[in-house]
C-alpha cells in the first residue's frame, strides 16, 4: 500500500505543475491586464489615467516583464517561501486573502461530501434490496428531482424556506457579528449553525447520482452465484449483504468519489453568490473579472491541489476497499 501511495504522490507533481503553468497563462495571456481594467474603471468615473502613471504601476507589480519570466518569479516563491504574491485588488498578499476563504471552502466541501455519504449509502441499499416497492419509487423520483433542480435554484428556495418557515437567517456562513471576528467556540458554533444549508444545496445533486449508482451496481450483485451460495450456507441476510455485494458495489461509489468532489469544490461559485458565503468563488469570479492574476492563479492552484488531494483519497480508499486494484497497478 506505501509503495502504491508514494506512486501516487509522485504522478500529482508534474500534473500540479502542468495546471499551475496553464492556469497562470490563460489569465495571462488574453488581452490587457489588470492596470488596464483599472484604467477603464477610473474613466467610467470621469478620472483619465496618464499613460506614464499606467506604466509606473505595470513596473511596479512587474507586470511589464515577460510571461514566463512572471510565472518562475511567482510560482519559485509559492515553493520556496509560500508567497503566492501580492492581490492588486485588495493591496494585500495572496495569502492574507486565499487562507480563510480556502479553509471555508473545504469545510463546506467536507461537510457536503459527508452529507452525501450519510443521505445516500443508506438509501441506495434500500432501493436495491426493496425494488418496486414504494420507498424505492419514492427515492427514485426524489433522485431525478435532485438531478434536474440547479444547484443555484434549489438555494434560492431553500433560503426562502429557511427564512419564512424558520426564521434562520440564510445570508453566508457566520452572522453578520462573526464574519470579521477571530476564531472561538462561539464562531465555530455560529459556523455550525449556518452551514447545515449550503451543505444540503450543494450535496443534493451528488446525493441523487450516488444513489442511483448505489442501487444499480447492488442489484447486480444480489443475483450473483456467490451470493445464491452464502445464503446456501445460512449466513443470515443483513451479514451476507455488508460482507459480500454491499462491498463489491461500493467499488464505482468510491471511484466516483473524486468527481463528485470536484463538482462541490469547483461548482459552488453560482450557489456561494446566491447565498453569499465566505467561499473562494466568488473572489475568484472577481479576480478573473478584473485580470487579479495572482490571485487568480494562486486560487486555481490550490483548488487543484485539493482535487488531487481528492483524487489520492480515492484511489487509497478503492485499493484499499479491493486489493486486486494495488496488485494490477504494482
Amino acid at each position: 500500500m506505501g509503495s502504491f501511495v508514494l506512486r501516487r504522490i509522485l504522478y500529482a507533481i508534474p500534473a500540479l505543475i502542468a495546471v499551475s503553468l496553464i492556469s497562470f497563462l490563460v489569465i495571462a495571456v488574453p488581452p490587457g491586464d489588470y492596470v488596464d481594467r483599472l484604467a477603464e474603471t477610473n474613466a467610467a468615473k470621469g478620472d483619465i489615467m496618464p499613460i506614464a502613471e499606467q506604466e509606473a504601476l505595470r513596473q511596479a507589480y512587474g507586470l511589464d516583464q515577460p510571461l514566463m519570466v512572471q510565472y518562475w518569479n511567482w510560482i519559485s516563491a509559492v515553493v520556496a517561501r509560500g508567497d503566492f504574491g501580492y492581490s492588486f485588488s485588495y493591496n494585500l498578499p495572496v495569502k492574507d486573502v486565499i487562507w480563510p476563504r480556502l479553509g471555508l471552502t473545504v469545510v463546506l466541501s467536507i461537510a457536503s461530501l459527508l452529507f452525501i455519504w450519510v443521505a445516500a449509502i443508506p438509501v441506495g441499499i434500500y432501493s436495491a434490496v426493496r425494488r418496486y416497492s414504494a420507498g424505492d419509487y419514492l427515492f427514485t423520483f426524489l433522485g431525478f428531482l435532485g438531478l434536474a433542480i440547479p444547484n443555484f435554484l434549489l438555494a434560492l428556495a431553500a433560503m426562502y424556506i429557511a427564512f419564512a418557515w424558520f426564521g434562520h437567517n440564510v445570508g453566508g456562513l457566520f452572522s453578520p457579528e462573526f464574519v470579521e471576528a477571530p476564531w472561538s467556540w462561539a464562531r465555530v458554533l455560529d459556523l455550525l449553525n449556518h452551514l447545515w444549508l449550503p451543505m444540503i444545496v450543494l450535496g443534493t445533486a451528488g446525493t441523487a447520482s450516488v444513489i442511483r449508482v448505489i442501487r444499480a451496481n447492488l442489484l447486480d450483485e444480489l443475483h450473483k452465484p456467490y451470493v445464491t451460495a452464502a445464503r446456501a450456507k445460512g449466513m443470515g441476510e443483513f451479514g451476507l449483504l455488508m460482507k459480500y455485494p454491499v462491498r463489491h458495489a461500493l467499488n464505482p461509489f468510491v471511484s466516483g468519489q473524486n468527481d463528485i468532489f470536484v463538482d462541490i469544490v469547483s461548482g459552488g461559485t453560482i450557489v456561494a453568490i446566491v447565498m453569499g458565503l465566505q467561499t473562494t468563488g466568488p473572489i475568484l469570479l472577481e479576480a478573473l473579472r478584473t485580470q487579479d492574476m495572482y490571485m487568480a492563479a494562486s486560487f486555481i492552484l490550490m483548488l487543484s491541489v485539493l482535487v488531487v488531494i481528492g483524487t489520492l483519497l480515492s484511489d487509497v480508499l478503492l485499493a484499499w476497499l479491493d486489493p486486486r486494484i494495488r496488485h494490477q497497478q504494482g
